[in-house]
């Protein structure tokens, strides 16, 4: 799962969520209820940031401490630093995040749940699957 889907589960509230909104909620909260939502570090770590009050951060922290987190190893940044290097030589950017996003969901043959577009354009280059089921 990539931060804007979490972000949009956890930190908006329902109420402001458009319809394709609130169904990716409702999509997260089914692959949740299954035992497929995955959440990695980087993605903790940029769901908690920016939280203005301590006890909404502790409250977000703890609720996200039921995650594990998938062992990410050398070879998972190395890929992500090789995949970077394809995209940018056929003209697509994207952030160190993306990559290493897209390196451990190969790595582990996950599909990845994002709403941003950029991972579209990753697809064209990189073994890469997307979840579309929302």
């Amino acid at each position: 799962m990539d931060t804007p889907v979490w972000s949009l589960a956890l930190r908006r509230k329902l109420g402001a969520l458009s319809v394709d909104e609130q169904r990716i909620v409702q999509s997260l909260e089914k692959l949740i209820q299954d035992g497929h939502a995955q959440i990695m570090g980087v993605i903790r770590q940029e769901l908690l940031s920016g939280m203005k009050r301590e006890l909404d951060f502790k409250k977000l922290r703890d609720y996200l401490r039921a995650f594990d987190e998938p062992g990410i190893e050398a070879r998972d940044y190395e890929e992500a630093a090789r995949m970077n290097n394809q995209c940018r030589a056929h003209g697509i950017a994207g952030s160190g995040v993306d990559f290493l996003i897209c390196s451990v969901a190969h790595h582990r043959k996950w599909q990845i749940f994002t709403t941003d577009r950029d991972f579209d354009g990753y697809t064209k280059l990189l073994p890469i699957e997307l979840y579309v089921n929302w």
